[in-house]
């Protein structure tokens, strides 16, 4: 397992992140068609990531409204984990409760939250802790407050933000950097190989602005697996087939399953393990969240550490996914390209 640098700060943590959205009771609505993994299921999968040198738990406290967040602190005290030896992201925003207050990146709601978290991990402190989503009411100078305080008080360590726009990451950059406030560190993005849309706008920012990126759903919540085919068919109780997210251009992805295939066929490996191979190395992203609902589906994907690929099979691989020429970047690349400098022109 390797180890990379969160953002600007000293944290390292593995480029293997174990996503917990698939920790919950099987009568947890939605949640429950993700995955519905119970405490002893929980208990190893943490403790086998662990082993294989995983040092980084992603959840949020919407998954399966707490659920998840309970049965990651369960288990690290089940397994007498060492609260050093693991770095807890989680996230706020979703809706908690029926009131109108119970939701959002207000100063008022993330008070609430952070508190709610920690009471349900039982933990003194979150390491990364993150908006999950874009809140379009709440000014953004309200949220940064607020996340300060967090940080002042011991209570968060590094703040992040998940699904907000570049432009958005850019005015808070702003804002914390002349008010003094704990900047946002990373972003948590969907990026996969069928999905490189992030590579347009918020790449180029990240990489001016220093941020982490942890890359969720880098299978497209299953469709990139190699368990699915053209028409439609794939496993019983796939997540696919109950959750049909995320959006994905099916044509695009049929073709970068065939390009993967091909090169997990030649590797005696399997097609997943080539879809977190390729994201994992893209020189921005600094971890992959991975979900799973078994031990053996967590032993795959966590193999796939282990996968290089090589500079011809990436350009394969790039050349499969290609996203399609959208203005202004077919117009910044003719008229300026020639003119960056070569660490900062764009690869893949």
């Amino acid at each position: 397992m390797k180890y990379r640098q969160l953002g600007r700060t000293g944290l390292y943590v593995s480029e293997i992140c174990l996503g917990a959205m698939t920790f919950a009771s099987e009568n947890s609505g939605m949640w429950g068609a993700i995955g519905a993994v119970d405490q002893k299921g929980v208990d190893d999968m943490i403790g086998r990531a662990l082993a294989s040198g995983v040092n980084f738990i992603d959840t949020a406290d919407v998954y399966s409204f707490g659920q998840s967040e309970q049965m990651v602190g369960a288990a690290l005290r089940n397994l007498g984990v060492k609260r050093s030896d693991v770095v807890i992201a989680t996230k706020c925003f979703g809706e908690m409760g029926r009131g109108p207050n119970d939701k959002g990146a207000s100063r008022g709601h993330i008070m609430d939250a952070v508190r709610a978290s920690l009471d349900r991990m039982q933990l003194d402190y979150i390491d990364l802790y993150q908006i999950h989503a874009n809140d379009p009411v709440t000014p953004v100078e309200e949220t940064l407050r607020a996340l300060d305080d967090l940080v002042s008080q011991g209570l968060v360590r590094y703040a992040g933000c998940s699904n907000w726009p570049a432009w958005k990451m850019m005015k808070a950059h702003g804002i914390a950097d002349a008010r003094g406030y704990a900047r946002f560190e990373t972003v948590q993005a969907y990026y996969s190989i069928a999905g490189r849309d992030l590579e347009r706008e918020i790449v180029p920012m990240m990489q001016d602005q220093g941020m982490g990126l942890m890359a969720w759903s880098p299978m497209a919540g299953g469709l990139l697996s190699g368990k699915f085919t053209r028409d439609g068919a794939g496993p019983n109780g796939a997540r696919r087939v109950s959750f049909d997210f995320p959006p994905v251009n099916r044509d695009r992805a049929w073709d970068c399953v065939d390009a993967m295939k091909l090169i997990a066929d030649a590797r005696g490996v399997s097609v997943a393990q080539i879809a977190l191979a390729y994201v994992l190395a893209k020189p921005f992203v600094t971890s992959v969240i991975i979900g799973a609902k078994t031990v053996e589906q967590l032993d795959d994907n966590l193999a796939a550490a282990e996968v290089e690929l090589t500079a011809e099979e990436m350009a394969a691989l790039d050349a499969a996914s290609a996203l399609p020429p959208e203005y202004p970047g077919w117009m910044l690349e003719r008229q300026g390209g020639r003119r960056a400098p070569e660490p900062f022109k764009k690869k893949g």
